[in-house]
């Protein structure tokens, strides 16, 4: 039988790095990792080989906001062999401060988060689409669903990133080819590191427990995911509560 074949972008990612640890127990696999640093990708390339013998990883580094180059590579492994999976990764969890007073890194979370993600999915998108089959994953965030003063730059990212995969579910409807938004809510990566014990920090969850559930949602082609699953019903609330009682809280 023919061995799965799944891209990761965004390799390096903590949540990415655990799902393909996943992956390669469930047996061998051809994974390409993609990361915009060629060494510290290399590096998980390096693990994933050692703990499994018997996987082909191969690793591959681009400019993630520049269009052109994110359409040759996507096309690049196309011409190589059909993909399985395609799970999107990459993010960036900045400073909202910083965000407010400088307007490049608002710049710079923005395309990091929403518009670069956008650019990966389209290109798998059209890809899989004419093959007629294919999982596209797109790691999102509870930040998403509502705009809060604390981390609305980073927010906004993730909410553009989620209409976006909304819409790709509609166009891919009946295709053959699933598209699922995960939303982890916070969770104990390198990433969240400088919010621990921070005030009003939530509890972060456990990035081993998120990368299971993302993983169980991608292989069931569930259109979304949220990990932990409580954040749901949280969100739900968020969400729908009113705006006078919204402005109130100091979130």
């Amino acid at each position: 039988m023919r061995r799965r074949r799944i891209v990761i972008i965004g390799a390096t990612s903590a949540l990415a790095e655990r799902c393909a640890r996943l992956w390669l127990t469930q047996g061998p696999a051809d994974l390409v990792l993609v990361g915009r640093d060629l060494d510290k990708t290399g590096r998980v390339a390096m693990d994933l080989r050692v703990r499994h013998l018997d996987a082909d990883v191969r690793v591959l580094a681009t400019d993630f906001l520049d269009p052109a180059c994110v359409r040759a590579l996507v096309d690049g492994i196309f011409a190589e062999g059909p993909v399985d999976i395609a799970l999107i990764a990459h993010g960036l969890l900045p400073d909202q401060g910083a965000c407010q007073a400088d307007l490049d890194r608002c710049q710079e979370a923005l395309l990091v988060n929403g518009v670069s993600p956008a650019l990966f999915a389209e290109a798998f998108a059209g890809r899989m689409e004419r093959a007629g089959k294919g999982v596209l994953a797109l790691i999102g965030s509870v930040a998403g669903d509502r705009g809060r003063k604390t981390n609305y730059v980073y927010g906004a990212g993730k909410g553009l990133l989620a209409r976006y995969a909304q819409g790709l579910q509609h166009r891919l409807a009946g295709t053959g080819v699933a598209v699922v938004l995960i939303l982890p809510g916070p969770t104990d990566t390198p990433m969240t590191s400088h919010l621990k014990g921070s005030r009003g920090c939530p509890p972060l969850a456990d990035a081993d427990t998120v990368a299971r559930i993302m993983v169980d949602a991608i292989e069931k082609r569930r259109p979304v995911c949220y990990a932990p699953g409580k954040w749901a019903l949280i969100m739900l609330v968020l969400r729908h509560l009113p705006r006078a009682v919204f402005n109130r809280l100091n979130i």
